[in-house]
């Protein structure tokens, strides 16, 4: 199978999971030789509709989740400070940034700058200082791009995107499609690179 076409790379800010993805896929895509498309869409707006809210008033899963994620974090030698604030305030704003960030070609350099300061420094994703600082690193005029996440148009191409990865088959994040073949969680990405490459894990 060919290298050329991307993984797609569906994500919400607002995955507690996703930031072990997130901040070593191109680290990954540069050794592996691959691309990835990175898709944001609302992963809460699916789980909702599936009535699989799995952290929210669950404090034992909870408590299980974030050592997971420090153990995670530790085997890739990522920094984090956790817990890290959840669930987010402002999971849609967030997001609709990430969508003007893909349409307009900065979205990798917006979510990393962002997932960074929310699991590094305790800033949550969409909010105040976060969402202005992670846009001024990014490059962007925040006045500029938070006055187009919240338009129409975005909307509009927020919520296809949801129903897109709905019509996938998609249920949380982070989830990497090759094809039709889907690859839910971190720990799937070297599975589906592998199923990129040659049909197969």
């Amino acid at each position: 199978m060919s290298d050329a076409k991307p993984i797609t790379f569906w994500f919400s800010i607002g995955s507690t999971y996703s930031y072990l993805s997130i901040m070593r896929l191109a680290d990954v895509a540069r050794e592996a030789g691959v691309s990835f498309d990175w898709r944001p869409y609302s992963v809460r707006a699916v789980m909702t509709e599936m009535n699989n809210i799995p952290f929210a008033n669950k404090p034992i899963k909870a408590r299980y989740m974030w050592r997971d994620i420090e153990r995670r974090t530790e085997k890739y030698g990522l920094e984090a400070v956790l817990p890290a604030p959840y669930p987010l305030e402002n999971f849609d704003l967030a997001n609709r940034v990430a969508i003007v960030a893909r349409q307009e070609g900065w979205c990798p350099a917006y979510v990393v700058a962002t997932y960074r300061r929310w699991f590094q420094q305790g800033q949550p994703a969409g909010s105040e200082p976060n969402l202005t600082e992670s846009l001024i690193e990014a490059g962007q005029d925040p006045q500029r791009v938070i006055e187009q996440a919240g338009s129409d148009d975005t909307e509009a191409a927020y919520l296809a995107a949801t129903e897109e990865a709905r019509g996938l088959g998609i249920f949380g994040a982070p989830t990497f499609a090759v094809g039709e073949e889907l690859f839910w969680g971190d720990d799937r990405l070297e599975d589906a690179i592998a199923w990129h490459r040659t049909g197969k894990v």
